[in-house]
């Protein structure tokens, strides 16, 4: 189907969602809602005890600090939109808003990324070269690698949002998602679409792509010093610091992975079944993982735990 072959200045968008299945919206607004709720309060208990705590305040736990704040950040970006989308009959959001969003969510998604990959060479210091770790991961290391992943996710952002918001839309301004989702957006452009989805590409590869195989080469060697610990106790203990990372990596990599590189259904049947799984599979990723994050750190770290326990019991707010 041909666009409409208009110029002029798109003023903003219509945002479909689940308006094709109505009878879901008002059951997904209180699952997202109180998924929310949990995401701001885990991820804020987490970074409220690795400040307050000062057994927590090593590399691992900054990363981890970063990485709940990241959660809140990138969360904040686009539940408040989705929640407003269950809720309003004509959904839509202006393009600047939708260029804000745009932005903001690739950014914290491209932080991410890449701040799991830094957290994956903070297990393998501790694990394969201990006596070092206070040298390597010292506050002068780490504090840059934590800037520098928000500093390559944000500039990785800009670049993508600036090509997209550049196009011309002749039109088309229904986006068929919760929310402005870049690749969705791309869809609507009127013109040649071929620079954005080359480094939409090559970002993949330095976002998706070298993080995995630096993570993955990092726990190989990981896991071989972890098998040469002639104690149970000894390799349990080793392999309890690095196991909640491992799990976070898996489930947010494996998210990403599904979603970008699942085949494409081709009858229409199976079309209209990938279209709302298409939706849903992002929002799963945008809500789930940062909900499981705190519960994956809190259940396998008993300094973690032994610090909510003491922030629970207003140890540091009595006077």
């Amino acid at each position: 189907m041909e666009k409409p072959n208009q110029t002029s200045p798109l003023v903003g968008f219509i945002l479909l969602g689940l308006s094709a299945h109505p009878k879901l919206e008002k059951t997904f607004f209180v699952l997202i809602l109180l998924t929310y709720l949990v995401i701001l309060l885990g991820n804020g208990v987490l970074i409220l005890v690795t400040i307050l705590d000062s057994r927590l305040h090593t590399p691992m736990y900054f990363f981890l600090g970063n990485l709940s704040f990241l959660d809140i950040c990138y969360t904040t970006s686009s539940v408040p939109l989705v929640l407003d989308s269950f809720l309003t009959p004509r959904k839509t959001i202006s393009f600047s808003a939708c260029a804000v969003q745009m932005c903001l969510s690739f950014s914290m998604a491209g932080t991410e990324c890449v701040l799991l990959g830094m957290m994956a060479f903070d297990r393998y210091v501790a694990i394969c070269n201990p006596l070092r770790y206070s040298v390597v991961m010292s506050k002068a290391v780490s504090v840059p690698m934590a800037a520098g992943s928000w500093a390559v996710g944000g500039v990785a952002s800009l670049v993508h949002t600036s090509l997209v918001i550049q196009l011309p839309f002749c039109g088309a301004d229904v986006i068929n998602h919760f929310t402005c989702e870049i690749l969705a957006v791309l869809k609507l452009a009127c013109a040649d679409i071929s620079i954005s989805v080359v480094s939409m590409e090559v970002t993949s590869v330095i976002f998706l792509g070298v993080p995995v195989l630096f993570t993955s080469v990092s726990y190989v060697f990981v896991i071989a010093t972890i098998l040469r610990i002639p104690s149970a106790e000894g390799k349990k203990k080793a392999f309890s610091t690095c196991s909640a990372h491992l799990t976070v990596v898996i489930l947010f990599y494996g998210t990403l992975f599904f979603m970008y590189g699942k085949p494409k259904s081709k009858d229409s049947q199976g079309a209209d079944k990938e279209d709302l799984s298409d939706k849903l599979i992002p929002l799963f990723y945008g809500v789930v993982t940062p909900t499981l994050n705190p519960i994956i750190y809190s259940l396998r770290n008993k300094d973690v735990k032994a610090a909510v326990r003491n922030l629970v019991s207003q140890k540091y707010f009595r006077r």
